[in-house]
């Protein structure tokens, strides 16, 4: 061989160990002709080990897989193919460089045909994305944490308004569909403005907390939703719930709140932390619309307070009537 031709070899040899990704060439029968440094380091198996080797018989798993259909394919028909990684996240047993053992690195893998003189072969490339995918699902966990967050209120940890429409809307589209039951309360703690003027603003928002905790305890299944309305006002959807069932629910939050024996200012209308709430019943001639259903439920809070506030009002149709 020339100098120059062996220079060209050295050099070819030398970048092949640098690349940074796999590079396994395999003959029309499969045979390795080809294994990288990369490859070695990540498979535990030196060049020498496995050249001449069918690489099916070397990875049995890859028999009858994807990669096995893609080496065979790109045969045929003369066309890279590539594979998922999202349906093919670790078809080699591969580890992060000389570890050889726990959990493989995920790959993507494609296939590229060529050919020699009259010799057929494969290129086959690997390269490691688990820090890509790591940080993919790494994006995706914070959006999701951020999206979780965009949904909670800050102070009392419970639902807030917008989660509160976003259910809303979509309970009242499926008791629409299905003729089903939806209730909904609306409740404010009494004298608010009143505990927070005595208090300040510190103690007034630990008293929405240990208000919001307990309602939201009070509500024991999976579809109910406690959320904080805005302010001192508390919101509830109660899916499948007709006015009776509502207002026991109801009763047994006010109950809750007022056993919690939280002192309330001088200035208050009664000694201790209470809730006036109102209640709507879908119904879908009337209250079949957030807002209809929203007034419905407001009026009646505003009557709770009008009676004497610490009580529960249900909506009653004939109320419209009489205002």
């Amino acid at each position: 061989m020339s100098e120059s031709g062996t220079s060209s070899s050295l050099l070819s040899a030398r970048v092949l160990g640098l690349a940074q990704l796999g590079l396994i060439v395999i003959d029309a029968q499969h045979h390795i002709v080809m294994w990288n440094q990369w490859m070695a380091s990540r498979s535990g198996r030196s060049s020498h080990r496995v050249l001449g080797q069918d690489l099916f018989d070397l990875y049995g798993e890859l028999r009858g897989q994807r990669l096995e259909q893609a080496v065979l394919s790109a045969m045929q028909s003369n066309l890279p193919q590539q594979l998922s990684p999202a349906l093919n996240p670790s078809p080699f047993p591969l580890y992060p460089a000389g570890s050889w053992g726990g959990e493989r690195v995920e790959q993507q893998v494609s296939v590229t045909p060529f050919s020699e003189g009259k010799e057929r072969y494969c290129l086959i490339e690997v390269s490691d994305i688990s820090t890509i995918v790591g940080r993919e699902r790494q994006l995706r966990s914070q959006a999701e944490q951020l999206r979780a967050q965009s949904y909670v209120d800050g102070l009392t940890g419970i639902a807030n308004r917008r989660h509160f429409d976003v259910a809303l809307d979509r309970e009242l589209r499926r008791a629409t569909r299905h003729e089903g039951q939806l209730s909904l309360l609306l409740m404010d703690i009494d004298s608010f403005k009143a505990y927070n003027d005595h208090f300040g603003h510190q103690q007034g928002d630990a008293c929405l907390t240990r208000v919001a905790e307990a309602f939201a305890a009070t509500l024991q299944r999976p579809g109910d939703l406690a959320a904080r309305y805005g302010g001192e006002e508390f919101g509830a959807v109660l899916p499948d719930t007709n006015a009776e069932q509502a207002a026991l629910v109801a009763e047994s939050i006010r109950a809750r709140i007022a056993a919690l024996g939280i002192m309330h200012a001088p200035a208050a209308a009664r000694p201790h932390v209470t809730l006036s709430i109102g209640v709507a019943t879908f119904d879908k001639d009337r209250l079949a619309e957030p807002a209809a259903m929203l007034a419905a439920a407001d009026s009646c809070l505003y009557a709770a307070k009008k009676a004497g506030r610490d009580c529960v009002i249900i909506y009653q149709h004939q109320q419209e009537n009489a205002a």
